[in-house]
């Protein structure tokens, strides 16, 4: 990975709800909107930020199964669509699993750097709820290696995370690290409750960490995992413009209502191959040290972290893929409110996936959205302090089990 050789930005970000089980508004026997729907309420709140259709040269969509969700595909055809200022401008769509977004906005953040393009529209979306659960995991299955379908959980991705509870359970205690999932779940859901697009935005579970220290139960679920430990079926879609300096002239948003891309890293593992170690996330470890070098900083420069909480245990992982705890105690730095939003470093401060919800390609530039939001301090009732000596943001975003990662670092403008 090189240094980048031009100033990249990212403004102008927008969300529609993430709409599945927990919201008011869903029903799963009534109709719901479709995809079109999605596309244009975020696209077109994006627009209208920049300035217009006229200002974007170049369209990114970021988007993991739709085409067997919604039997879609094609879906960089569906810009004119969001505004006919966009017909005849280039596009692409991007798919990495869930790190979909997170793929689409490197994607923007390339045509920036090679100079294709001042100011380039990046969507990402998914539409889950159209199919029954347990025929979702086996779409969603697709994230991984299909050929160990057969031989895997009937929920698959949970199957897998079960597997690496488990492992960690051995590591670092079964009591201490169910205590700390819980924990996870509790800041999740507290930190939903401040974010009205938030899929848990109407959760008013009076203990919600009590209620996630329920005991798995195999027989029902997974071995090592409860449904509260899971990130929920999720639809929506979330944009942002990625923006040189002359894109920032030309849309009239000034630097202080952008953040600056100061690093970012995309790497990949084989998914034909097994983890070596359950108990880590190799490959987040790899992105965000490349993510981190490449902007020049340390953990102990952050402010924030969107991290990907596909599961709880995913969260308790990450604190040690990222390097703020050692192998083995991100359960402890969790249970002592380091990723509360008082914490040493607030992690997921809408939410994350278990809490803002899970749309997969959308949630990597939702987690933009949120960086963003927060190091412009107009993230409203989801608020933290962002010290002005820590100005920086850091998103992962993480397809399959641990096999496609993009990282990014963000610095206040």
């Amino acid at each position: 990975m090189k240094d980048l050789k031009r100033k990249v930005y990212m403004a102008a970000g927008s969300t529609t709800i993430s709409l599945g089980p927990g919201r008011k508004e869903f029903h799963p026997k009534k109709p719901r909107p479709g995809l079109e729907k999605y596309l244009k309420e975020a696209g077109q709140a994006t627009l209208q930020a920049i300035g217009g259709a006229a200002n974007v040269d170049d369209c990114v969509i970021g988007n993991f199964m739709a085409p067997r969700f919604n039997r879609q595909g094609n879906l960089c055809a569906f810009f004119p669509m969001i505004d006919p200022g966009l017909q005849f401008k280039p596009a692409i769509s991007v798919e990495g699993a869930c790190a979909s977004g997170g793929l689409a906005l490197i994607a923007g953040i390339k045509s920036v750097l090679a100079k294709t393009a001042d100011v380039c529209l990046v969507i990402g979306f998914e539409i889950q709820n159209t199919v029954k659960p347990i025929y979702g995991a086996d779409i969603l299955a697709g994230a991984g290696w299909y050929e160990n379908r057969k031989a895997g959980h009937a929920y698959f991705f949970p199957g897998k995370f079960s597997d690496r509870a488990g492992a960690y359970f051995q590591k670092a205690g079964r009591k201490t690290s169910r205590l700390a999932f819980a924990r996870w779940y509790r800041q999740a859901i507290e930190n939903a409750r401040l974010c009205p697009t938030a899929q848990e935005y109407h959760n008013r579970s009076r203990d919600p960490e009590s209620l996630a220290l329920a005991e798995p139960n195999p027989e029902v679920f997974l071995e090592h995992l409860t449904p509260l430990d899971c990130s929920k079926v999720s639809d929506g879609a979330c944009a942002i413009a990625v923006l040189s300096e002359e894109g920032l002239k030309k849309t009239g948003i000034k630097p202080e209502e952008a953040v600056q891309v100061a690093g970012f890293s995309h790497v990949q593992y084989d998914i034909t191959r097994s983890p070596s170690d359950l108990t880590r996330l190799q490959t987040t470890e790899v992105s965000v040290q490349k993510a981190l070098s490449m902007a020049g900083i340390t953990v102990d420069h952050l402010a924030t972290v969107e991290a990907h909480d596909c599961f709880t245990i995913a969260g308790i992982m990450a604190t040690e893929a990222i390097g703020l705890a050692r192998p083995g105690e991100g359960a402890d730095f969790v249970l002592s409110g380091h990723t509360s939003r008082s914490g040493r470093i607030p992690f997921n401060t809408t939410g994350g996936l278990i809490g803002w919800g899970h749309p997969t390609g959308a949630t990597g530039v939702h987690q933009a959205v949120t960086i963003l939001e927060q190091l412009t301090r107009k993230a409203k009732d989801s608020q933290i302090d962002v010290p002005e000596d820590r100005p920086f943001g850091l998103s992962v975003n993480m397809g399959g089990d641990d096999k496609t990662l993009v990282s990014i670092v963000y610095k206040r403008g």
